[in-house]
């Protein structure tokens, strides 16, 4: 993959150490946004909303999600490997996610900087999004590699996780052929 910058080779091989262990298809989520963002009650969700996407057979989840202190353990137990702790910076975030197959984030920092390394990314908007998501569009002009997934109704997340869910049910499957 292309990618607009380059990582240090240290922090590169940090975490493929760290995130070797699995070899499922890896899943990193975020579920909320900075709490002083104008429009964040209309983008965080809360971490429950993804509990559907932690029993998919042959799937590894990775929390991307920080600031929100216990939260990954408290809500997914062992279902969820919390990499918090561990990101101390926009590199960290970076290099986990090269180690990814694929994030799942609501509309946040984190999805931005998929789209700029070229990782797969699937962003969860809300029916009214921030003007760049444009309207009415499964993908984005500005990163080839999201694909968006939009709420049909204001505050209605479970459809739009479960369109998440079935749709990487399906490419996991394809895959498995």
């Amino acid at each position: 993959r292309r990618s607009l910058f380059d990582l240090p080779a240290e922090r590169k091989e940090v975490w493929a150490e760290r995130l070797k262990l699995s070899e499922n298809f890896r899943l990193g989520i975020v579920w909320a946004g900075d709490p002083i963002h104008k429009n964040d009650r209309n983008r965080s969700i809360a971490a429950s909303q993804f509990l559907p996407l932690t029993d998919i057979a042959g799937v590894s989840l990775y929390s991307l999600q920080v600031d929100r202190e216990g939260e990954t353990p408290e809500t997914f137990g062992d279902k969820v490997t919390d990499l918090a702790p561990f990101l101390t910076d926009f590199a960290d975030t970076a290099a986990a996610m090269r180690n990814l197959g694929l994030i799942v984030s609501v509309d946040t920092s984190v999805v931005h900087l998929a789209g700029a390394l070229g990782q797969p990314v699937w962003t969860l908007l809300p029916c009214m999004p921030d003007w760049r998501w444009l309207l009415e569009r499964e993908d984005s002009p500005w990163y080839p590699t999201m694909r968006l997934f939009r709420q049909h109704r204001r505050g209605e997340w479970e459809s739009v996780i479960a369109r998440v869910r079935a749709t990487l049910t399906q490419r996991l499957e394809r895959a498995g052929d």
